[in-house]
């Protein structure tokens, strides 16, 4: 947790030669939410207490809801304290939409109740859910780059309302591949449901990866 840190993150990735075209415009209904509520140099109750007030909210929607608890003290657990939640929204065609939230760092802004960032979390995914698209707001930018990297084909993905960061992301990739999205909105109507969506379609660079496996 900040300021002091004192985590690891260990990252493994295959290695594609190639990204292939993506048709990804139906994001289907919401079947099952999954969590993480953690919790480090606190008493184990605040995760519990963070789980019980998302289950407040989330409850009223959906049955099929697991957060689960981590709690770690002692010398694993980094420098400093803190708390957060991760929940992720899983549809019946696979599509996740995530939300996370974590206290502020110690000794800076206000104190959070796990209670408050519990429902606060929850709201944040049904904001997320709200917006809807095949991508969540974070992840929009990550979605819009991997189209353009692809091969000299048709990729197709349904958004929710791009965020600030994603407009500025799509100036970025004119600059940097000459790449234009073809922008679509869908109205809610068209939908069915939440707020209104954007159709985005491209064509690939037809980038190659060229990096060889270090043995």
């Amino acid at each position: 947790m900040p300021p002091k840190g004192g985590g690891e993150i260990l990252f493994a990735c295959p290695v594609r030669k190639v990204l292939r075209p993506v048709q990804f415009t139906d994001p289907g209904k919401i079947k099952r939410i999954r969590g993480t509520a953690y919790s480090v140099r606190v008493s184990p109750q605040m995760a519990n207490r963070m789980v019980e007030s998302a289950r407040g909210i989330l409850n009223k929607f959906l049955p099929d809801i697991y957060i689960y608890t981590d709690h770690m003290k002692g010398v694993n657990s980094g420098k400093s304290p803190g708390f957060g939640m991760c929940l992720t929204a899983e549809t019946i065609n696979g599509t996740i939409l995530s939300a996370e939230l974590a206290s502020n760092p110690q000794g800076q802004g206000a104190a959070v109740l796990p209670e408050e960032l519990g429902q606060n979390c929850a709201k944040l995914l049904l904001e997320e859910i709200y917006r809807g698209g095949c991508v969540d707001s974070t992840n929009q930018s990550l979605a819009l780059l991997l189209m353009t990297l692809g091969q000299r084909d048709v990729s197709k993905v349904l958004l929710g309302p791009l965020s600030p960061y994603t407009i500025e992301f799509l100036r970025h990739l004119r600059s940097f591949f000459q790449i234009m999205f073809k922008i679509e909105t869908k109205t809610a109507e068209e939908e069915h449901m939440g707020g209104e969506k954007v159709l985005m379609t491209c064509v690939g660079i037809g980038f190659s990866n060229l990096s060889k496996t270090i043995r």
